[in-house]
Order: structure tokens, then sequence, then C-alpha cells
């Protein structure tokens, strides 16, 4: 399987619109350049989301983002969105409309979790808290006894990263302990949220035809993520900037790197990009560095190895034939 499935989270799912068409000029570019490059487009866009963190709260940021990628993927993807939905209502398979509303709920969960997770804690650590959640997919499915070093592994990564005293992004009292917990508190959330999410869009690939169900899905995220992101962010959620901003950041972590991704799984092994995806943790800590000045201890960037490693591992070890989910 694809370790990290799709992702809308910011450090997280990406979703490829369809396997239809042509490869383009990305035909021409060498698979692991199209992975890593797109990890580097989502850790920038989840980097972008934490500097406005300065100016909106997070939940207001996460609005944004989702209503600008449901906006993009609907313009793509959303052309047979209408006889889907009148299908659902004449045929009442309700369902198969229980399981894409529930896939929906889920990425806007994980969404709102890894932005408040960001809020709280330094990028790169909420995006290696959060890849235990595609890990104990990728664990689950495979079950080898080499599986248990993973997550051992994984297990000695995560208590370096919670006793190694994480330095704080956005607090005002660096002694301030109650934003860490909270922070690591959503990121496990968010980790939860995207192993649900990857098994979520296994049955939503299997119901539902092309993108049309992914399309509903972020639809239904964008607005269920509407009530929290208008009481955080009022009318300054209508100034022109943040909007400009809020689509950038759509644009980064979704539409680019999903036709990145889609590209590389063409031409390679899912185990292979599994591996390659594992990296994101470490991209996310050196954009962390680069763009917001999150400098880590050396005890938390072994903790990301870990990490690493132990998903590099597990999407290695996972059985050949295991699909691939949809997002």
């Amino acid at each position: 399987m694809r370790l990290g499935g799709g992702r809308d989270r910011p450090g997280g799912p990406h979703i490829p619109l369809g396997v239809a068409g042509s490869d383009g000029p990305l035909g021409r570019v060498p698979p692991t350049v199209l992975i890593l490059s797109g990890g580097l487009f989502v850790q920038f866009g989840a980097g972008l989301a934490a500097r406005l963190f300065t100016q909106l709260p997070a939940a207001a940021v996460t609005g944004l983002r989702l209503w600008a990628a449901a906006l993009i993927i609907a313009a793509i993807g959303g052309r047979r969105l209408a006889p889907v939905i009148r299908g659902l209502v004449r045929d009442r398979s309700w369902h198969d409309a229980g399981i894409v509303l529930a896939f929906g709920l889920v990425l806007a969960t994980m969404n709102y979790s890894i932005y408040q997770a960001m809020a709280r804690i330094p990028l790169g650590i909420a995006v290696t808290i959060e890849f235990l959640g595609p890990l104990a997919v990728a664990v689950v499915l495979s079950r080898r006894l080499l599986d248990l070093l993973w997550v051992a592994l994984a297990g000695a990564g995560v208590l370096l990263l919670t006793r190694g005293g994480t330095s704080l992004a956005h607090s005002a009292r660096p002694g301030d302990t109650g934003l860490v917990v909270t922070g690591t508190l959503f990121a496990l959330t968010a980790a939860a949220c995207w192993a649900a999410y990857i098994m979520l869009s296994r049955s939503t690939g299997r119901r539902f035809s092309g993108s049309s169900g992914l399309v509903l899905a972020m639809i239904i995220a964008a607005v269920a993520v509407t009530p929290p992101a208008i009481a955080a962010g009022h009318a300054a959620l209508l100034r022109p900037e943040f909007l400009a901003t809020g689509a950038l950041i759509g644009l980064l972590s979704s539409v680019i790197p999903y036709r990145f991704e889609l590209q590389a799984l063409r031409r390679m092994p899912t185990r292979v990009f599994g591996i390659f995806m594992s990296m994101e943790p470490a991209i996310a800590a050196l954009v962390g560095l680069a763009l917001l000045s999150q400098s880590l201890s050396a005890r938390e960037w072994v903790a990301i190895v870990f990490v690493t490693v132990a998903s590099a591992g597990a999407a290695w070890a996972t059985p050949r034939a295991v699909p691939p989910p949809q997002a």
C-alpha cells in the first residue's frame, strides 16, 4: 500500500483526481523527483499556513485551505457530481452516502487537527506524529513479525519527542508545557484521522466512479469546517490578501502535489512510493527551520529519523497483494 495514502493534510492527504489522460511534460520527469517535489510543495504550503497563524486563528486558516481545495477539485473533477447525487437519492443508497459523509467529516477533522497542532508545536514534529496514522495502517495490513521492529522504532521516536523538551513555535511563554501537550494531542488526532482516511478512501473508491466520491467528500469537509472557521476569523476571512493566501495554500497543498504523485504512482511500485513518502517528516522539519525559524534539538531530529525509518520499513514490508488506496 501507499504509506501516507492520499491527503488533504497540510502536512497532509494527496488525492489523485483520476488516472486518465496523457502524462504531458510531467511524463519526462523522473518519478523520484516528482515525489520529493510534491512533498516539498505540501510542506511549503503547510509552512505558509503556519505563518498565517500570526494573523488568523488556525481554525480560520483551515477554512480558507479547505474552501480553496474544494473549489479547485470541484472545478477539475466535478462534472458528473449532479448525476451521482441524483443516483444516490433515486436508489436510496444511504450506506454509500454514509461512507462519503464519513470520509468528508474525517477529512475536515484531520485538517482542523493538524493545523491546531501546527499552531502549538513545530511543523516537523506535528507531521512526524501525524505519520503514525498511515504507519499503523501499513503495519496492520502487513502482519509480519518484522513489523514489531517498526512499531518499536516508531514508539521510541514518539517517546523521544514527548520527553525531548519540544520547542514552542507560537508561545510567548517557552516554559508553558500546556501548549506542547495540547499540540501533541491534536497531532495524534490527525494521525488517527489519517488512518481512517486511508480506509474510507478505499471504500469510497469502490462505491463511486472517477473522482465523484472525492469531490463530494471535499465539499462536505469544506462545509463542516465552515462554522468554526467563521467563528474564529469573522470578517477577516473576506480580506483579499487572506483569500489569496488561502488559495495559494490550497494550490500548493493539493493540486500540484496530487498531480505529481499521480504521475509518480504510474511509473513506480507503490511500496517504493511509500518509502519516498516517508521522508516528509524530515522535509517538514527542514521547511519549519527555513520558513518559520523552528529549530529542533538533536533529540528531536533523532526522533524524526526513527519515525521516518519505521514508516519506510513498514511501507517496504507491506505485501504486494495489498492494492494502494484511491487517495
